[in-house]
């Protein structure tokens, strides 16, 4: 759609007219402009041009965050209004930064947040919310994702040899950390609900403490993967003190399962091994072309930066604690 369209759109959704469109972010998975009427100010977001991809996200983020307002969670942004044709979503503005360096403070704000999630799994309306993106809820689960990630960039690799040193070294750890079969998935009630994306790098601080944002993944999940992702994130980078002070904090709130604390020590360095593979996703053609939709023109450059930081996933993942 044009501006002017979406335009048009918005002044629909808000029922008034409104400013014109301020374009905050372009590109990539979406697209958010700021827009302004007499009373208040919005987030317009603009899911992605593939339908059924378009579908999944704004249908996922509108209805978790419909249902966390319903239950007075006000650290996310308000659902307002949705046009499932156009795949556009109005939501309540957040005034605020982005977090940069962590403090203890933030830490044990993410935490919060985390457990109040978990909170809410009782809630009969909760029931009835979708599997997180990318769910994994065993160990078949997570060796399914290894093998489709690798198996997508082993094609990659007679374009990109400089791959194959590294994805041989990703496949004989998890080939020495345990087979990722035969495990029944998780019991529901051991289950959490999960952003799937979750961190400072979708986070703003605010003047009443820290907000978060992008819920376009957000639904059931196992714990193990909430915080394991948390620990390895790559866009966060977190200092190793600042990972075990969000797994002390968090831990406690995911005890009534007890396995949880062993699940965590086993799976938490396979995880890391997930994230490499992800970082290196930009090997493959088709998420480079969304880069590049989203401005990205150096891809050499990008290529060695991002094979850089699977290697260095790929070594922390070898050390005796993740919190290393």
């Amino acid at each position: 759609m044009t501006e002017e369209q979406i335009y048009a759109r918005a002044c629909g959704l808000a029922g008034e007219t409104l400013e014109p469109l301020a374009v905050v972010r372009g590109g990539g998975n979406n697209r958010i402009y700021r827009v302004r009427s007499a009373g208040r100010t919005y987030a317009l977001k603009c899911y992605p041009d593939d339908p059924d991809d378009a579908y999944e996200r704004f249908h996922r983020e509108f209805r978790g965050l419909t249902f966390l307002w319903s239950r007075g969670e006000r650290r996310v942004p308000e659902p307002i209004a949705l046009d499932a044709t156009a795949a556009i979503a109005l939501y309540g503005w957040i005034d605020g930064v982005p977090v940069g360096v962590p403090g203890d403070g933030d830490i044990g704000a993410l935490a919060d947040f985390a457990c109040s999630l978990n909170d809410r799994t009782d809630d009969p309306g909760a029931a009835g919310l979708p599997l997180a993106r990318e769910a994994v809820l065993s160990r078949d689960d997570l060796g399914g994702q290894m093998r489709g990630r690798l198996l997508r960039l082993r094609h990659a690799e007679p374009a990109h040899p400089e791959l194959s040193p590294l994805l041989r070294e990703i496949e004989s750890e998890v080939e020495r950390r345990a087979p990722l079969t035969g495990a029944l998935p998780l019991p529901a009630h051991l289950r959490t609900l999960s952003p799937s994306d979750f961190g400072f790098h979708n986070a703003l601080r605010t003047a009443s403490g820290l907000a978060f944002l992008d819920f376009e993944y957000f639904g059931w999940d196992d714990p193990v993967k909430l915080v394991a992702d948390v620990v390895w994130h790559p866009g966060m980078a977190l200092a190793p003190a600042a990972r075990e002070q969000f797994f002390d904090a968090v831990a406690p709130c995911y005890d009534v399962d007890p396995d949880f604390r062993a699940r965590f020590e086993r799976d938490a360095p396979i995880y890391g091994l997930r994230w490499a593979l992800i970082v290196l996703g930009e090997f493959l053609p088709e998420v480079w072309a969304r880069r590049e939709a989203a401005g990205a023109v150096d891809r050499p450059a990008t290529l060695r930066r991002q094979l850089a930081k699977a290697a260095a996933l790929v070594e922390r993942s070898h050390q005796d604690s993740v919190f290393a």
